[in-house]
């Protein structure tokens, strides 16, 4: 009998802790060549988004991310179902919560990568950080 489909839509972002957000942004932008997306300043956080190329994986680099791994967030069709389908595999969830796309389930694998599911409800949120420029 065939495994059931994993869910996965697509991996579209990255998020990266950084320790100097403006930094990272130049060196990805201006030396290698990406197209920064945003760079947003809110409340003394900061996020910046870099495109490296025309399509997903987009990197988002913060500072209020702990730890020093990235975080892999992967668009599914529909986070409950998604979360059964891995949930009858063993996975278990570890926090849930809203994102400015919509729901969101983050999960770490027990090699400590960190990975988090998300459907999008709100397409056009992204669209209204595009070209914002704080710092």
């Amino acid at each position: 009998m065939p495994d059931e489909p994993l869910p996965f839509e697509q991996l579209d972002y990255l998020y990266v802790p950084s320790t100097d957000v403006a930094a990272d942004a130049r060196y990805f932008s201006e030396v290698l060549g990406g197209r920064l997306v945003f760079a947003i300043d809110d409340g003394g956080t900061r996020a910046a988004m870099i495109a490296l190329t025309d399509g997903p994986p987009r990197l988002i680099f913060t500072d209020h991310l702990e730890g020093e791994r990235a975080i892999m967030i992967y668009r599914v069709p529909k986070l409950r179902e998604a979360m059964k389908t891995l949930a009858a595999k063993g996975w278990e969830k570890e926090e849930t919560f809203e994102i400015p796309q919509g729901p969101c389930c983050s999960f770490s694998s027990p090699a400590g990568h960190r990975v988090a599911l998300y459907e999008l409800k709100r397409p056009q949120v992204e669209e209204h950080f595009v070209g914002r420029f704080d710092f």
